[in-house]
């Protein structure tokens, strides 16, 4: 063996900055892009947004189109000379963002994502999300009403606070009376009394340690009758037969007939076993869809919204600046050079979600017409092949991102679905067989409930071969009870 220097020829797949920046920014969702844009504008200062509603849009930008624009453009345009401008403002919708105009788009986009709303609807509900009260102020104010001595107060003040945020005291009260200090000489009794106290206060059922004792308390707290003391008698006694919907159980213990356990349930049904729960902080997360779908002359069309993409240039005045410096800044010219390439990942972003958008819904237009149960079978490689992308890239693509439609906001993913073969040869899409089994159960008679097998069969003589192992497997994915528990009176 001695040294020896050898050629060798081989190829390799090198992920240069610029390509590993696309690859992070198309996984992203909406949100986390923003998040990564703003971080890109506080250390470049070569990049900036363009606020600019009426003026030179995107101008970084434009020099990054890429040609399939550049035609979408032509068309446009040619299209604009054919058609009246009376008509073109109704029916045309732009197939890339640097055509949207913010003013004729408000209205829809702000539909979706909230745009379009003035000061004071802001002012509005940071008002009311800022007077809400807590669970332990409401009982608190109460508290104060009374005419308790300061001891039994500050006993009702400890377990307030150790209500949980349903208004349960899910702690035994030993355990609260053992965590006190021996000092203060406090009797469990005395806990017990406090309890009490709080148990009559607003909302009926608070304090309450377990569901049965919080409907009973609201129970008691009603006009007393012959249905009241019948519901109170299944809440005490057969709450578990009630919720295993075992009636003819109930009516052979209870001695009721069938009008009267109806009546009694209807009662129980309608009490709050979460009394508490309206006072919890609730925080409404909104999605801003990445595209939205409409109807125009005939024919379903995904656009980009408008809101969702990020107006982006570079600075005029630095790159000015550079331009007329002869030997040039090295650092700011690298920064020059990341920013064309961030925006241009952008809309190159933007576009390979509109190119998958829009090849879903050429595929899915069934579903837009008819919903659910016209959903036809897709995979990702589908679209893959369709568009010439790696499965990996349409995956990418369709995670955390969202399409607004006239029948709801969908994430990209719930329009690709396994299949299940027909007796004709075909295949039905998983999502179209929820749908029918939805339908079947909620057209069903309540007295008598379609089982598992029943539903079987019947999709089976649509020409549906769905076992029942997979109709109860579909039927659970939509939180749909099994047969004994939707049985009524």
């Amino acid at each position: 063996m001695k040294p020896a220097l050898q050629l060798k020829l081989s190829q390799h797949l090198a992920l240069t900055p610029q390509l590993q920046q696309s690859i992070k920014l198309l996984q992203l969702s909406t949100v986390e892009m923003q998040q990564e844009i703003e971080r890109y504008l506080l250390e470049n200062p070569m990049l900036e947004r363009d606020d600019d509603q009426g003026g030179e849009s995107f101008a970084a930008a434009q020099q990054f189109d890429s040609p399939r624009n550049e035609e979408s453009r032509s068309e446009a345009s040619a299209s604009e000379e054919r058609e009246p401008r009376e008509e073109r403002d109704q029916q045309e919708i732009p197939s890339s963002p640097s055509e949207v105009d913010d003013d004729r788009w408000t209205s829809d986009a702000g539909t979706f994502s909230g745009a379009g709303r003035d000061d004071e609807d802001d002012n509005e509900a940071h008002d009311i999300h800022a007077a809400t009260t807590s669970l332990r102020d409401h009982l608190g104010w109460q508290l104060g009403m009374t005419q308790l001595s300061e001891r039994d107060r500050s006993l009702v003040r400890f377990l307030i606070e150790a209500l949980d945020d349903d208004g349960y005291l899910s702690t035994p009260l030993q355990e609260l009376w053992e965590t006190l200090p021996p000092e203060f000489e406090i009797e469990i009794e005395e806990l017990e009394i406090a309890l009490r106290h709080i148990q009559h206060f607003d909302p009926i059922g608070i304090g309450a340690r377990s569901p049965k004792e919080c409907l009973a308390l609201q129970l008691k707290a009603m006009p007393e009758d012959e249905i009241q003391i019948l519901a109170l008698s299944i809440v005490d006694k057969h709450l578990e037969l009630l919720a295993a919907r075992d009636f003819t159980k109930i009516r052979r213990l209870t001695g009721c007939d069938d009008d009267s356990l109806k009546a009694a349930q209807a009662l129980i049904v309608g009490l709050n076993p979460r009394p508490g729960a309206r006072f919890a902080q609730v925080e409404a997360r909104y999605i801003t869809p990445d595209v939205m779908v409409k109807k125009i002359k005939g024919k379903w069309t995904a656009y980009i919204n408008p809101d969702a993409y990020p107006r982006l240039r570079i600075n005029r005045l630095y790159a000015e600046i550079l331009a007329r410096q002869r030997r040039g800044n090295g650092n700011l010219t690298g920064q020059l050079q990341e920013a064309r390439w961030l925006i241009k990942n952008v809309q190159q972003r933007f576009d390979t979600i509109h190119r998958v958008t829009q090849a879903i819904v050429e595929r899915q237009r069934q579903f837009f017409e008819h919903g659910e149960v016209a959903m036809r079978p897709l995979v990702l490689r589908e679209i893959a092949d369709i568009l010439g992308l790696h499965e990996s890239t349409v995956s990418r693509v369709t995670s955390q991102k969202y399409m607004a439609t006239p029948r709801g906001i969908f994430e990209l993913k719930y329009f690709f679905g396994s299949h299940v073969s027909t007796d004709t040869g075909g295949a039905c899409s998983a999502t179209a067989i929820r749908a029918l089994i939805k339908q079947l159960i909620s057209a069903e008679d309540g007295k008598k409930p379609l089982s598992d097998s029943q539903i079987s069969e019947i999709l089976g003589q649509q020409g549906i071969v769905v076992a029942r192992r997979t109709v109860a497997k579909y039927r659970e994915s939509l939180n749909i009870p099994p047969v004994n528990l939707r049985k009524t009176l």
